[in-house]
């Protein structure tokens, strides 16, 4: 994989979101020449919540990146969960590894402050830049580079040792190689929009709210609407609102069939009007986009190409979170390439290549697999309805369930529930 006298870049990566960003930041940061192209110009949109996990946090402050109040990081305390008529608010739990607290940024502002933090760590970005698709090596099939089309629409090619496809859900690139999507992980739809928030009670709220209960009019009285809920302050004067459902197969996905652009102008016209849930509050339209979760797309290396992020279905089971699973990946692929770069022989260095899929299981290939069995027990209702009702107001369950769901726990050590949780994803077979 050492660059030659023909290359553009000692690595291209194919997307600018959370996980192209931090692999061309870490890539730049070890020496490495460094192409990221991105098909949008920015600032541009992406269907999210929006919510950052203390998982994420960590992993931005490893990038350096800022993360001052004064600059749009509004701070969050923890969940605020919503079921059965009562709410709780669980604080983040505190964990050596990452922060007490967690933050929400619209997509369209973080993913081009990441971009410009990887631009500033020496990578070269390229906008309104579309690839088209891989360039092999005729005789090995190997990746060396990508076929693109350039901002004027002329076909260019760029070329390269490795190749990350970090272009989303669809990953056109990685399904131009062949590596296409697994029908045994779970999939997930979320819909969200925008409202001014200025002078109401949803103003700059310090926690993260989800409501595992959406009814169409007043609760217990009216019709029990599929999915779950979200709102999260962003600290701009907006919130980001939606709604969400999860499968345990695509299949089990399409078989649902529901509005959710519907039902969620459903739910926010029946929420309390001092919310300012309304028309003339809201900014933007409502877009949906779909969930890939506990890697469903692999391998997730193959001969010159990394997948990170959507492309390679990060996105956790428990909680619809793929910001800090995307900003992982991109560090411990980054790491990999630049370690390939200082072996000697071909073998050596697929070897080294190969060892970043082997790092992101041994990391989260557990804890998917406990989120895969989640899945499969909240798809019946009565579980979900006994869980929200009469699980979820026990103490220590409530401690358990905030740890496993938001992936904050001591993998080492920690108390007795840091220990169960560790303990679980060991022993369960890595996804």
């Amino acid at each position: 994989m050492r660059a030659g006298s023909h290359d553009d870049a000692d690595v291209i990566v194919v997307g600018a979101g959370p996980a192209g960003s931090s692999t061309a930041h870490w890539c730049a940061s070890a020496g490495l020449d460094v192409l990221l192209l991105e098909k949008s110009a920015f600032p541009r949109d992406k269907i999210c919540g929006d919510g950052l996990t203390p998982r994420a946090v960590a992993e931005l402050a490893r990038m350096g990146v800022a993360l001052d109040p004064d600059d749009g990081w509004i701070r969050n305390e923890g969940l605020r969960v919503l079921a059965g008529r009562r709410s709780w608010e669980l604080p983040w739990p505190e964990v050596t590894a990452f922060p007490g607290y967690g933050s929400a940024m619209a997509r369209a502002t973080l993913d081009h402050r990441l971009a410009q933090h990887a631009q500033r760590s020496g990578a070269k970005l390229v906008e309104r830049t579309k690839v088209t698709g891989p360039l092999l090596d005729e005789r090995s099939g190997r990746t060396v580079g990508v076929v693109a089309q350039s901002a004027d629409r002329r076909e260019v090619v760029y070329r390269a040792p490795v190749v990350v496809a970090a272009d989303g859900v669809s990953s056109r690139f990685a399904t131009a190689l062949g590596i296409t999507r697994r029908d045994d992980r779970p999939m997930g739809t979320a819909y969200r929009t925008y409202f001014r928030s200025e002078g109401t009670s949803r103003h700059a709220d310090a926690w993260m709210e989800s409501h595992l209960e959406l009814w169409s009019g007043e609760p217990g009285r009216s019709d029990l609407l599929p999915g779950y809920g979200w709102i999260f302050a962003l600290g701009d004067g907006t919130v980001n609102v939606g709604l969400g459902s999860v499968s345990s197969t695509p299949a089990r996905q399409s078989a649902v069939g529901h509005d959710y652009r519907a039902l969620l102008q459903q739910w926010t016209r029946n929420t309390p009007e001092d919310w300012g849930f309304t028309p003339e509050n809201q900014v933007g339209p409502i877009r949906g986009a779909a969930l890939p979760m506990g890697f469903n797309r692999t391998p997730m290396y193959r001969d010159g190409t990394i997948l990170v992020g959507d492309a390679a279905g990060m996105v956790s089971p428990f909680n619809g979170e793929g910001i800090a699973y995307a900003l992982q990946a991109g560090r411990v692929a980054a790491d990999a390439i630049a370690q390939a770069r200082t072996r000697t022989t071909d073998a050596a260095r697929e070897a080294v290549l190969g060892g970043y899929a082997e790092r992101m299981r041994a990391d989260l290939g557990g804890y998917y697999t406990l989120g895969r069995a989640f899945v499969r027990l909240i798809e019946h209702p009565a579980i979900m309805r006994f869980g929200t009702r009469y699980a979820l107001p026990v103490p220590v369950v409530m401690q358990f369930v905030v740890k496993l769901l938001s992936d904050c726990y001591e993998p080492r050590g920690g108390d007795w529930v840091d220990r169960l949780i560790s303990a679980l994803t060991r022993v369960v077979p890595a996804a």
